[in-house]
């Protein structure tokens, strides 16, 4: 098992700390928000050669490497997948720029959540958008196998404040609509829980793991994750028996009370979770 975590858990200055953790639990995956990784960036998105040094010479003497990329859209202003032209150019453009880091860097997954930059207007049917959205993901997929990467479209339940791509068989019928190799499916734990999905998750990754290029282990709300060490074995046994191929990130907010304990406690669930596949047989 490739296992990442997303630096969304944790604060710049609490940085070393997490790293550390994850040396400790045998972690070799760092996923990013670009504004936490080059914090003393002017834009994350263009760090000067001081910045990303420093960042990298940092992860690399953890034995980290950078595997994932989430926050495409930070700090954009009036961009939209289904705006006006000039929202939709600002969309491209804003996209172009987190496509251009994940070159740089050599980031081979980007996740498209976004989810007030894709909300579809009123009047506008939910086929027709999907249609207009598959022409841009076409344009922005050649954009980004150019740059070596791909964008992985990720679910986003209707209470993030969204209405496009809100449950798993949407994202799986747009990126089938797309048919592009750099557009994938970012498979998203904690939007099938939000969604009361879960039942259906080893399905999906049977049916479609040709598609999925990154793994979120999640729970409703970014909550402290694993919650449930039975239920992440049972995705991890999915995983395993697909022969998934990608990296699977823990994705959480930050704790309210302290990020490097709870961190600490979600990796040692995780490795349980492992432990469990590799101690129990396969449900039938």
């Amino acid at each position: 098992m490739k296992l990442a975590v997303s630096n969304i858990a944790w604060l710049p200055e609490e940085r070393f700390d997490a790293y550390t953790l994850m040396q400790k639990h045998n972690v070799k995956g760092l996923e990013i928000a670009p504004s936490i990784l080059f914090y003393d960036a002017e834009d994350p998105f263009v760090p000067s050669a001081e910045s990303a040094n420093r960042a990298l010479t940092e992860i690399e003497s953890f034995n980290l490497r950078l595997v994932s990329m989430q926050s495409l859209l930070f700090g954009i202003q009036d961009a939209a997948l289904f705006g006006s032209a000039s929202q939709v150019a600002s969309f491209k453009t804003a996209m172009q720029r987190a496509i251009d880091i994940g070159h740089r860097f050599s980031i081979p997954n980007l996740v498209f959540g976004c989810p007030k930059q894709r909300i579809i207007p009123d009047g506008l049917p939910y086929a027709d958008a999907e249609k207009l959205a598959s022409e841009i993901f076409n344009e922005l997929g050649d954009y980004a196998q150019a740059a070596k990467t791909v964008i992985a479209m990720e679910t986003n339940p209707s209470a993030y404040g969204t209405n496009f791509m809100t449950n798993m068989r949407q994202t799986i019928d747009f990126v089938a609509l797309t048919s592009h190799p750099a557009i994938k499916i970012n498979m998203d734990m904690g939007a099938l829980y939000m969604n009361d999905d879960y039942a259906s998750a080893e399905g999906y990754i049977q049916d479609n793991v040709n598609e999925i290029n990154h793994v979120h282990i999640s729970e409703s709300n970014l909550e402290p994750a694993p919650r449930d060490i039975e239920l992440t074995a049972n995705i991890l046994r999915a995983l395993a028996r697909c022969d998934y191929p990608f990296w699977t990130s823990i994705e959480m907010k930050k704790h309210p009370v302290d990020n490097i304990s709870n961190l600490e406690s979600c990796l040692i669930k995780f490795n349980s979770a492992i432990e469990f596949v590799n101690s129990s047989p396969a449900k039938v």
